[in-house]
C-alpha cells in the first residue's frame, strides 16, 4: 500500500504497514534498527506515541477520523513523547520524509493499493 497526500497526489510512503491490533500498536517500531525512507507505519487507533528504546528519530503525522493532518512533528528524537488528543491515528515515517514529501496541517492522507 501507498500513503498519498490528497492535495498534492504524491506518495509520502510506498511501503505502508498498518498496526491495528493491540499487540502491533504496542510494539510499533520498537526493535527495528531503522526505517527505510519509503516505509511508514500507521497506528490506529492512536493519539499519543513515544520513542522510548528506539534507535533513530522519526517524522510523525497525527490524523483525525477523516485522515486529515492535525499535527506534524519533524525528527522526533528517541526518548520523546508526542500527543494530539483529537487524533484517531498516527503515521510514523523515517526522519526527513516530511521534508521530501511535505504534509501540512489540514492535508488529507489516504491509503491506496
Amino acid at each position: 500500500m501507498r500513503l498519498l497526500v490528497d492535495r498534492t497526489r504524491t506518495a509520502v510512503a510506498t511501503a505502508v504497514e498498518v498496526a491495528h491490533t493491540r499487540r502491533d500498536r504496542r510494539r510499533g517500531l520498537l526493535g527495528r534498527p531503522s526505517l527505510d525512507p519509503a516505509e511508514a507505519l500507521v497506528i490506529a487507533p492512536c493519539a499519543a506515541i513515544h520513542t522510548a528504546f528506539m534507535q533513530f528519530p522519526i517524522d510523525v503525522v497525527f490524523l483525525d477520523r477523516d485522515g486529515r493532518a492535525l499535527k506534524v512533528v519533524h525528527r522526533l528524537q528517541p526518548w520523546r513523547i508526542a500527543v494530539s488528543l483529537k487524533a484517531r491515528s498516527v503515521v510514523e515515517l523515517a526522519a526527513g520524509a516530511l521534508e521530501r514529501h511535505p504534509v501540512e496541517v489540514g492535508d488529507r492522507l489516504f491509503l491506496s493499493c
